[in-house]
């Protein structure tokens, strides 16, 4: 960039600081900051565009266009030049703006005479808060120079909006981060809180925008760039050889540290008059704006990644470490871009909810809420951009909606929700004693999942019989290195303590798809899911399967063990597994070991192909359990992490009933016991229909033990199959809609 250009945008920077500078109202200000852009830049008109609302743009201030027009003028997103420079965050140059795509005239501003129009996104953080524009009768296009100079503005513009320096009157104008929000994500884990914000990473705030002198900015930023890289290669060589997700992230990391380009467009911005952290947030807004825009999901992970190392790099500009000194809430609701398993258990049952901006329904961090029942939203846009620490937030972990900063309106409906389901827990305590025995005469066992000693209270505050599933392989994830076989026969041992006798049925090691250990080198797989996992993996490592098995045997110290090994999809598959076993009883029997009194041996039903494995398996093992999530992706072929396919089809789909119907005729006929297990299994209109076609036995979260046995309790089965019946015959593609119109029959009886 030319000397003169970088001399001319650092006088308008400073310009823009003194109008700052003085105890002015917003308007007055922005009304200075257009009269400074228009005659700095030699146009006609300046004009400054802010959201009102997510859709709509507001013509807040100008120099040069009608000022009559100023808060009346209002374009939708994607609506005249300046909506099309908000919805696709990109810039618009043209000499003939009438003549340009998508051009709208305004009538009311006055702007018929102006030819040339510049138009930029003001965004932060790849958020856009409005649009810049530069307007002039003489139709010539606007140079490179200028529409860098025009951009720099724009990000300061950002930051000053940001930090509250335009508030005003009107919904365009008022205070950032004190209007409500609603969001919508992801269920990852069911439940409903109230509470307050606790950020996991703390927004970094800059503060100084403007710098006067770009040497000494310039020695800031190289200086912090050094620290980052060595702190970079520090990490790499602490990673070592584990694992290979990391050591790629932190080579990505390394590339960008020392990357000539992302150096030299931050260097060109200090010259340009920003501080060394604007400079860095500049980049870091461009970043994020190029991710959102990005359908490439290698391209948006490396983005992803720029943006991580953009704000290592900013805290160690500002010395703004994750403490800031503010104390967590009394009642905190965790919000993050992400958070891994370690860190989330350090929070603890503390927490009353979860909000993540990334995330998956299966990734580490919602295996831990499902363990500690805190209700978990994924995929929750821009949460991290518009909350700060103590706001107000309500999170429905029924619907997927996150209420931040709400009203008193929607406030008090959010109470008597939770108030509903609070008094409804009082109904469900009056039962807890009580078999789930349904009119007809029918009595369906009802046990929880589990995945940490923390769990086995809820044995008996929410009247499980028993443990139907406990995930071993938490004890695995959130450690840097294989647990000890000691380690973990004390673990089990304090399970099995803690359920009194209660029967627990221990899932071993379930690795692989999205749950990859730290220290376990991956497969690199196209398709994870249907690849390395589970069972596959313990076969194919069978020191890791022997070594768990063997402290399940020691823990059980002659009690009664229970054993299910995971995503069993062929007969073979489960005769190795239970050889495995056979192997290291014989293993304790040798070395003077006390035996489990019995022990049972069971597998996962998460395959189709195992449904129809040869009646020998079915004869052979001791029981079997529906893994309802994992079963219903495959039977349908939608990945459960796609929102656009995981919705489409229903479990109470009419040919996935008959499907399960099979298993239940299957393991009637050969005597093996049977349960359905998953987040299904815990809803009750689904688990009557699971009770009416046959299973006696279903396993859930705690919470979910009172409603299902609530409804079982207040129906007859015999009759739900009718109506299943019913409906399978005329053709209905879901029974869903016939179930409920019983349902509710039975509330009104």
């Amino acid at each position: 960039m030319a000397e003169r250009t970088e001399t001319e945008s650092r006088k308008l920077l400073g310009r823009l600081r003194d109008a700052m500078a003085g105890d002015h109202a917003g308007q007055e200000r922005l009304d200075k900051i257009t009269h400074l852009i228009a005659t700095s830049m030699g146009c006609e008109v300046c004009s400054i565009y802010l959201f009102r609302d997510e859709d709509t743009l507001e013509l807040c201030a100008t120099e040069g266009l009608n000022a009559q027009a100023v808060h009346e003028t209002r374009m939708k997103l994607g609506e005249g030049l300046v909506g099309r420079v908000a919805k696709f965050r990109r810039v618009i140059n043209t000499p003939d703006a009438p003549q340009a795509t998508g051009f709208r005239f305004m009538p009311e501003t006055g702007e018929e005479i102006y030819s040339s129009f510049l138009g930029v996104p003001v965004q932060r953080l790849g958020e856009t808060l409005g649009v810049l524009v530069v307007q002039s009768k003489t139709a010539r296009e606007f140079s490179a120079d200028e529409v860098y100079a025009l951009e720099v503005v724009a990000m300061v513009l950002a930051e000053m909006t940001e930090l509250g320096a335009f508030v005003g009157e009107g919904a365009a104008m008022s205070a950032r981060h004190s209007q409500p929000v609603l969001l919508r994500g992801t269920v990852a884990q069911e439940g409903v809180a109230e509470g307050h914000v606790w950020l996991h990473e703390p927004r970094v705030v800059v503060s100084n925008l403007i710098a006067d002198d770009p040497v000494r900015e310039t020695e800031r930023l190289t200086e912090a760039v050094d620290t980052l890289r060595v702190s970079v290669d520090q990490m790499l060589s602490m990673a070592g050889n584990g694992d290979k997700d990391q050591q790629q992230v932190l080579e990505t990391y390394r590339m960008f540290a020392n990357s000539k380009g992302w150096m030299r467009r931050m260097s060109e911005d200090i010259q340009s008059g920003l501080s060394a952290e604007a400079a860095v947030e500049k980049e870091q807004s461009l970043a994020r704006a190029r991710m959102s825009q990005s359908t490439d999901a290698y391209l948006r992970e490396r983005l992803s990644d720029l943006d991580d190392l953009s704000n290592r790099l900013l805290r160690i500009l500002t010395g703004q470490g994750a403490d800031t000194g503010a104390e967590m809430p009394a009642d905190p609701i965790l919000v993050a871009r992400n958070i891994g398993p370690a860190e989330l258990l350090e929070y603890g049952r503390g927490l009353r909810g979860i909000v993540l901006e990334g995330g998956s329904v299966g990734s580490h961090a919602a295996i831990v809420a499902r363990a500690l029942a805190i209700p978990l939203i994924v995929h929750a846009g821009r949460i991290t951009n518009d909350a700060l620490n103590g706001d107000h937030i309500m999170v429905d972990g029924e619907q997927g909606i996150i209420h931040l900063r709400p009203d008193d309106m929607v406030a008090a409906a959010f109470r008597d929700k939770i108030a509903m389901q609070a008094a409804a827990q009082e109904r469900y305590s009056a039962i807890l004693d009580q078999p789930a025995q349904a009119k007809c005469g029918a009595v369906i066992k009802l046990d929880m999942n589990a995945g940490l000693m923390a769990d086995l209270p809820s044995l008996v505050s929410s009247g499980a019989e028993g443990v139907g599933l406990f995930r071993t392989e938490l004890q695995f994830l959130v450690r840097n290195q294989m647990p000890k076989r000691s380690e973990l026969s004390a673990l089990y041992a304090r399970v099995l303590d803690a359920a009194g006798g209660k029967r627990v049925v221990f899932r071993t090691l379930d690795i692989g798809s999205d749950k990859v250990l730290p220290y376990m080198k991956p497969n690199d797989e196209p398709n994870p899911a249907l690849g390395w996992r589970a069972i596959r993996v313990g076969l194919d490592k069978p020191g890791v399967m022997r070594m768990q098995l063997q402290a399940l045997i020691r823990a059980a110290n002659g009690r009664p063990l229970t054993v299910m090994f995971p995503f069993v999809a062929q007969f073979e598959e489960f005769r190795a597994a239970s050889r495995e076993v056979d192997k290291a009883i014989e293993r304790e029997k040798i070395l003077g070991h006390v035996l489990p009194s019995k022990i049972e041996v069971g597998a996962m039903l998460e395959t189709p192909s195992l449904a129809f494995a040869p009646e020998k398996f079915f004869e052979e093992v001791k029981f079997l359990s529906v893994g309802g999530n994992d079963l219903k992706q495959f039977f349908f072929a939608a990945d459960r992490e796609n929102e656009r396919v995981r919705k489409r089809y229903d479990t109470l789909n009419v040919s996935f009933l008959t499907f399960l119907e099979g298993i239940v005729e299957r393991c009637a006929r050969t005597n093996t016991d049977l349960s359905f297990c998953g987040e299904d299994a815990g809803r009750p209109v689904e688990a009557l229909c699971f009770a009416a076609i046959g299973f006696r036995s279903l396993s859930m979260r705690p919470a979910s033990i009172g409603p299902v046995k609530s409804l079982l309790r207040r129906c007859n089965l015999e009759d739900v199959r009718a109506v299943i019946n019913a409906a399978r015959e005329r053709g209905e593609m879901s029974v869903r809609a016939d179930v409920m119109e019983y349902v509710k029959s039975q509330h009104q009886s």
